[in-house]
């Protein structure tokens, strides 16, 4: 049959990949897997369920959860009831989940753990319009999701909910995001059944995909990246592993041994840390052959460009050294695709040279999410780049840089804010991102800056920040950056050090390694960090050259309201939060 709505990729998976371990997670120190065949029956009778609630087209139902198989009977229950799924960040804040759970007037609510039951039931009370919360986990005085699924079991409503499927159509309304913004209320992205499944099909033959593959998935399943990830994997019959958490991936890849999963960037370079830092804790040959061979990995090009003197190198580097790595995630991986920030082009490099392919891609929620990726087809791939655009999309860069975008997977506006809409998507029909870039080679798209982001110096000069921090983090001595110096003479950074990584360091050096806060006092360790800013300001123009940085004793967090779930900077609130370091920087 044809998949022209979400929920008819059910359908196709019983008919072409009927499998024992369509999902899996977790439980009690077990895998627990679940049949194409299972899914398909929890679905149905949650549906039933649901429909047995009195549900109405388009009602609004949230969604608050880790990644774990109940989210997925939830999401296709809800849309084959006809309603409308709303998923939202367990993380989020009670001011933000107030807005969201009135804003989308949400009925009912699925949470995971009793946390969370309690973290909304106390929010829910003040918004009028929810009348029930069911949770995944057991938690006592709550509704379990299944007695919802029991009650599809004794009351079928399968004629119902047939009816219901028949009159969804490709473009109706499949789900509401909400971003989270680094200013104001979060704004609702409005996707249909068609922008979802289009940006899955796009990207349907940009990787080997197989239906023998397990995905291991840790992403944040309510981030359109990880949801259309998986609406991928499902359509092309892939198993989903989830990760018992963030602190489990090494484990779980182990266990799984995936032959695909995504990530961000900030994730690899934790990785690349990890391996850098045991690397330097080997000695003699060893130590040298290690360095030797990452050194190689550095300098690895496409498409044997350095010729076969270093490709016969790399041979032996891969055998001796990288085949630790690809085991070190499970030893089948195939494809690692990167999305939600800039990537190092470093690290694309030296995965690649270790036969670990990281395909770099670039979106908004607003575009379901898929813009452009890099993939497997032929000169399909450039370092340094988001890709080449995907089928059916089409991109122009304006005259003032920034990347605007048509097609299938632009979303159907803003909820609630036609205002919003009209902002974006202008009168042409182009969904304005923000974003600044330009092409390279004609058709790999490389992203800049953030338009919003760009600041002017006290002299009149423009400068990207963003470029300027990705080259900072390359240094494993720096964790997180913030480039500033709108309206001032010189551009300066607030530096949160690499911590585990000083802590290595010190121990290498034999520094004493007393608590975050002495060692960015210790003015060893700051020349040195300074030392590392100095490298970059080499390539730097005169106006950009980052002077006089200070360095932070703590990581930002998504928790202290200093970055977004997707992980980006919220300027205003670290600029506010840290006045008196930046007063002290311009003081002088």
């Amino acid at each position: 049959m044809a998949v022209i709505r979400v929920f008819d990729i059910i359908p196709q998976l019983l008919e072409k990949y009927n499998k024992p371990d369509a999902l899996a997670a977790k439980e009690n120190g077990s895998w627990v897997t679940y049949s194409t065949q299972q899914f398909a029956d929890t679905v149905n009778y949650l549906s039933y369920g649901l429909y047995g609630l009195g549900i109405d087209r388009e009602d609004k139902i949230a969604i608050i959860s880790n990644n774990r198989p109940e989210w997925n009977f939830a999401d296709y229950a809800i849309q084959q009831s006809g309603a409308v799924s709303v998923p939202i960040y367990p993380t989020i804040s009670e001011n933000d989940l107030n807005f969201i759970l009135n804003d989308a007037k949400v009925k009912y609510i699925f949470v995971s753990s009793a946390d969370l039951f309690n973290k909304v039931k106390s929010v829910a009370a003040k918004a009028p319009g929810v009348k029930d919360i069911y949770t995944f986990n057991k938690v006592e005085g709550a509704k379990h999701w299944t007695e919802l699924l029991e009650a599809g079991k004794k009351n079928p409503k399968a004629a119902e909910i047939e009816s219901v499927k028949k009159s969804i159509k490709a473009g109706d309304l499949l789900t509401i995001l909400y971003t989270s913004g680094t200013t104001g209320n979060p704004k609702g992205v409005m996707l249909s059944h068609n922008n979802l499944l289009s940006n899955s099909i796009a990207s349907e033959n940009l990787c080997p995909f197989n239906h023998t593959w397990k995905a291991l998935s840790f992403l944040p399943l309510n981030h359109v990246y990880e949801r259309m990830l998986t609406t991928l994997y499902l359509y092309k019959g892939i198993s989903i592993y989830y990760a018992e958490s963030l602190e489990t991936i090494a484990d779980n890849l182990k266990e799984v041994k995936p032959e695909v999963f995504s990530t961000v960037p900030r994730l690899l370079e934790k990785v690349y840390d990890k391996i850098v830092a045991k690397g330097s804790d080997l000695t003699g040959l060893k130590r040298k052959l290690f360095f030797w061979a990452l050194e190689l990995g550095l300098r690895y090009e496409l498409n044997g460009a350095n010729g076969w003197w270093y490709e016969s190198q790399l041979k032996i580097a891969n055998k001796l050294i990288f085949s630790k790595w690809r085991e070190a995630l499970g030893g089948n991986i195939v494809a690692v695709v990167s999305g939600g920030a800039a990537l190092q082009p470093r690290l694309a490099r030296v995965f690649s040279a270790a036969k670990i392919t990281v395909l770099e891609g670039y979106g908004l929620t607003e575009t379901s999410p898929v813009i452009a990726v890099n993939n497997f087809l032929p000169n399909g791939i450039k370092f340094g780049t988001v890709g080449p655009v995907i089928n059916d999309v089409t991109v122009k860069i304006a005259d003032d840089g920034e990347i605007l975008v048509k097609g299938p997977n632009v979303m159907m506006g803003y909820f609630n804010r036609p205002d919003a809409t009209a902002e974006a998507i202008d009168s042409e029909g182009w969904f304005h991102t923000g974003d600044i870039g330009v092409f390279e080679e004609n058709r790999f798209l490389k992203i800049t800056d953030r338009k919003k982001e760009i600041f002017k110096t006290s002299g009149g000069k423009y400068i990207a920040p963003v470029v300027i921090e990705n080259r900072l983090k390359e240094s494993p001595f720096i964790e997180q950056v913030l480039v500033i110096g709108e309206n001032q003479k010189f551009a300066s950074a607030l530096i949160v050090p690499s911590f585990a990584f000083l802590q290595d360091y010190c121990k290498r050096k034999n520094m004493e390694y007393k608590s975050n806060e002495d060692i960015i006092k210790n003015p060893e360790i700051k020349a040195r960090i300074i030392e590392e800013v100095e490298k970059i300001n080499v390539d730097l123009a005169q106006y950009e050259k980052i002077k006089r940085p200070e360095l932070l004793s703590r990581e930002w967090s998504i928790e202290k309201g200093e970055m977004t779930p997707k992980l980006s900077l919220k300027r205003k609130v670290i600029m506010t939060a840290n006045k008196g370091l930046t007063d002290k920087i311009y003081s002088e």
